[in-house]
């Protein structure tokens, strides 16, 4: 059985969803506490993280209250890190597959993800860079899905990988929310759901219909957050 979990995270960080996404679908028990990334705590990072980042996890030691986390816990950061430990800790959630192949997979379509995906999402919708590199981004791992189903059959860490960030650029191109010129995030949607994304465009679907992640995803506050965000930079840019 493993010992207490308390998991440290933010709604609006995609880093700190997937260790939720993973949480739920092992269907553990564990205390959820929100950082206020504009905020934090002062106790947090000497206590928790040193990097002052989300998520992070305080695993064991004795039942106290999440702002007063027990020198007697281990705590541990990353959420790719995280990621493999929840697998770990629940085998029987097959979040990592028994098949050694499909476990290589698995590590295949992560990295692919953190080399291919986040940098280009990242220079997309928080500098304004080219959308090309987000749509190669995406083809890389369209390539890299099965005909049907998850990124390797089975639903596994594989998947909370990625979702926060495809979910996130959803909510943030429906809504014209990034760092680009006014107008675009409408026209870049228009492209991901064209024929040219189908199969991503299903495994989005398949993500967001999956108990774990509309359990952890709030969709109307992550809205709300980029909208104040990104309307204070267009309007910073027009001074």
């Amino acid at each position: 059985m493993p010992e207490q979990i308390t998991l440290y995270t933010a709604k609006i960080c995609p880093y700190a969803h997937r260790v939720e996404l993973a949480l739920e679908e092992a269907k553990a028990k564990y205390t959820r506490y929100e950082i206020d990334l504009t905020n934090k705590p002062e106790w947090y990072a000497p206590q928790v993280n040193p990097a002052s980042k989300v998520p992070a996890v305080a695993y064991g030691g004795p039942p106290v209250p999440a702002d007063q986390p027990s020198l007697e816990s281990v705590k541990i950061a990353e959420s790719l890190v995280l990621l493999e430990f929840v697998a770990d800790l629940f085998p029987e959630a097959q979040l990592l597959p028994s098949d050694p192949v499909l476990r290589a997979k698995a590590r295949f379509f992560i990295d692919a993800v953190g080399t291919k995906l986040t940098p280009s999402w990242n220079s997309f919708f928080r500098k304004g860079g080219s959308p090309d590199d987000f749509f190669a981004g995406l083809e890389v791992i369209q390539a890299l899905l099965p005909a049907s189903g998850f990124a390797v059959g089975q639903y596994s860490i594989a998947d909370a990988a990625i979702a926060p960030f495809l979910a996130r650029a959803q909510v943030n191109l429906e809504n014209d929310t990034g760092a680009w010129k006014e107008g675009e995030g409408k026209t870049v949607l228009s492209v991901i759901q064209s024929p040219r994304f189908a199969r991503i465009n299903q495994y989005i679907k398949d993500l967001e219909a999956r108990p774990n992640f509309k359990a952890t995803f709030d969709k109307e506050y992550i809205a709300d957050v980029f909208k104040r965000r990104f309307g204070n930079i267009r309007a910073q840019n027009s001074q």
